[in-house]
């Protein structure tokens, strides 16, 4: 079965920017390819069970289990050493990664409280966007009760645009709500 959001994409949003932007060649018209979900547990170096709280609401969230990011040398004044566990991240790609994005415009953020719009200016200068979560709460997987800390996210969506005007036409056609 075909995500409403691939097929609106395919069906929609490609000819649009085809047409707006005036591409020569089809394969320059950009789509996405992968989100990057991001989050840093400074607490894991003296608590092993944050680690696995995370990885499991990681689960909850993407549908897919998380690499732990490991510390690469030791530093004295953090109580850190080489190899602990450090943080989380999650690659999703193709379906899943539609999923998500539909997940996360059309539940999460409208979930956000006093939500006015994402801001348009989070742009790396290449086409990829980086959207920053304060809480996990707005996604609808994470049961309240279960939550013992309130944790934030990065999320880095990649595209094949070469700027940013054509990312942020990209995510507006999607249905990504910035700020005006």
């Amino acid at each position: 079965m075909v995500n409403s959001l691939r097929q609106n994409y395919d069906q929609k949003i490609f000819p649009e920017l085809l047409k707006e932007f005036k591409y020569k060649n089809i394969h320059e018209v950009p789509k996405l390819v992968k989100i990057i979900i991001n989050r840093g547990i400074g607490e894991a170096a003296q608590n092993s069970k944050a680690i696995d709280k995370s990885i499991s609401e990681f689960a909850y969230i993407t549908g897919q289990k998380p690499i732990i990011t490991k510390t690469k040398k030791a530093i004295a004044g953090f109580k850190i050493r080489e190899d602990m566990p450090i943080g989380l991240k999650v690659t999703l790609r193709k379906e899943k990664m539609y999923d998500f994005l539909n997940k996360l415009i059309n539940l999460s953020l409208p979930r956000i409280r006093d939500f006015r719009g994402i801001s348009s200016t989070q742009f790396d200068g290449r086409g990829n966007y980086n959207l920053g979560l304060k809480e996990q709460l707005i996604f609808p997987e994470i049961n309240y009760e279960q939550i013992d800390k309130v944790k934030g996210m990065n999320i880095t969506i990649v595209t094949t645009a070469n700027s940013d005007e054509e990312s942020l036409a990209l995510l507006k056609k999607f249905g990504m709500p910035f700020k005006e």
